[in-house]
């Protein structure tokens, strides 16, 4: 596909923006004969259901061209809205969903999204070909969760580097602490569940009682049943996993003896965008160790959507940066986390010691831009280049008006020159576009998501 974004970075110059690529295959669609509609349809076992409408050429006009197109989609789709049931309606859809099969299974170059998808869902990814009658019926399940701030709550927060804890009396908060951890490869769950103790104990002494308690995590939690989570990513030993992990917060709530609710960290970002601010639609966008995100629908509701950002594909180059977990390339952690900035140092010239966790390595660059030195500057408009193709590439799967964005990647000068660059980019490409870019008051920057996580779980007095 011919693609020539009007904004390059300096340092990081061969970008191919999704929106971009995926705009000049429609394109060429558009242009050539005997093209066709293709549905994605993604069905989950709750009974709800997400499709999707594109359409590809004809098969021996580029074929290369179309199974990445359709590969990408899907696995966008997979990430963001989440189903363990792929269905395909359309002239080419047996052929394509033969191909996915194979990619999506424990033996394919889609291995660790095979795996992953298996844990959440508890059954294997599949594919099939449908014809038109067997199209599921669009439909979302809004989860009842948050906006409530009666009582005397815990909100908590558990991030790769740190976690978070806050007292609240009636939505006011009362206490907050701050304390680092290291949980990523740890592979005795003593470790997280004497961190998380002490988090909430330390919360609990600051209130006269205990109503309530929230929280946010990293990770995909169903029920509050760890199904997947990079905190526990060290901890490989399957039946250590399943005896010790999966139910740790429905143990914490057997002992705290409260109403208890843990959440995806990225859906209490939105949820806290969306109570700050006062609006629906919103994509909440956290840039930390890794990709949090979260969608507010457009009447305020979570939704049982996966929204698992990080490892959506954002850049179509053949030879993008690999992630060093799902070893697929082009995905958004290479370029919105720490992750993204420690790939991106070298590229702008500057060398920290090999052995520098991600951490320490934002810190060096904050200071660097602090300094005045231009090198950290290119970082941080290559990152704020990249993410304004990647929000309008968001928008072609996420109704949205307003993109909170926040995360220690986003802190300080760095993130109002992210922000400028997205901005810019936006603009100049996508104009149709109407999306705010938000970043959260310096109140809600410290409390805000606790504040949110706190207000999951309702009770009665």
């Amino acid at each position: 596909m011919d693609v020539a974004p009007r904004h390059r970075s300096g340092i990081d110059p061969g970008l191919v923006p999704a929106v971009l690529w995926t705009r000049a295959y429609l394109s060429h669609c558009a242009t050539t004969a005997a093209t066709s509609d293709l549905t994605i349809a993604l069905r989950r076992e709750d009974g709800t259901a997400s499709l999707f409408h594109t359409r590809v050429l004809a098969p021996g006009v580029d074929d290369a061209a179309t199974y990445l197109h359709v590969e990408r989609t899907v696995k966008f789709l997979l990430w963001s809205r989440g189903a363990s049931d792929i269905l395909l309606c359309g002239p080419e859809a047996a052929q394509l969903a033969l191909r996915l099969q194979a990619d999506y299974s424990s033996a394919g170059c889609r291995a660790f999204d095979a795996d992953f998808f298996r844990k959440v869902f508890e059954r294997p990814l599949t594919f099939q070909a449908i014809d038109t009658s067997g199209l599921p019926v669009a439909s979302a399940a809004p989860l009842p969760l948050g906006r409530n701030l009666d009582g005397c709550r815990i909100g908590f927060d558990l991030g790769g580097s740190d976690r978070k804890c806050a007292a609240l009396i009636d939505g006011q908060v009362v206490f907050s602490e701050e304390v680092k951890w290291d949980p990523y490869f740890q592979s005795d769950p003593a470790y997280h569940l004497a961190g998380i103790r002490h988090s909430l104990d330390l919360a609990a002494r600051h209130l006269p009682r205990v109503d309530a308690i929230g929280g946010s995590s990293a990770g995909v939690y169903v029920n509050n049943k760890v199904r997947v989570s990079s905190l526990f990513r060290g901890i490989t030993d399957a039946g250590i996993f399943d005896s010790q992990v999966r139910d740790i917060f429905l143990g914490l709530a057997k002992s705290y003896g409260v109403p208890f609710e843990v959440l995806n960290d990225g859906d209490v970002t939105a949820l806290a965008g969306s109570m700050s601010l006062g609006r629906n639609a919103v994509l909440g966008v956290a840039m930390g160790t890794s990709v949090a995100a979260g969608y507010v629908d457009t009447a305020g509701n979570l939704t049982n959507w996966l929204s698992e950002l990080a490892f959506v594909p954002v850049d179509y180059r053949q030879d993008g940066p690999a992630d060093e977990w799902s070893a697929d390339r082009g995905c958004a952690v290479q370029y919105f986390s720490q992750q993204g900035v420690g790939r991106l140092l070298p590229l702008a010239g500057i060398d920290l010691p090999a052995l520098m966790r991600l951490p320490e390595q934002l810190e060096e660059l904050q200071k660097l831009l602090l300094a005045g030195d231009p090198r950290a500057q290119q970082v941080y408009e290559a990152i704020g280049i990249a993410l304004g193709y990647a929000i309008a590439h968001f928008a072609s799967f996420y109704e949205m008006s307003c993109l909170l964005i926040m995360g220690r990647v986003t802190s300080g000068q760095g993130g109002t020159i992210i922000i400028e660059q997205a901005r810019m980019v936006l603009r100049d490409e996508f104009p149709e576009l109407r999306i705010d870019l938000v970043v959260p008051a310096e109140k809600d920057k410290r409390h805000g998501q606790a504040i949110a996580a706190a207000s999951l779980p309702a009770f009665s007095r």
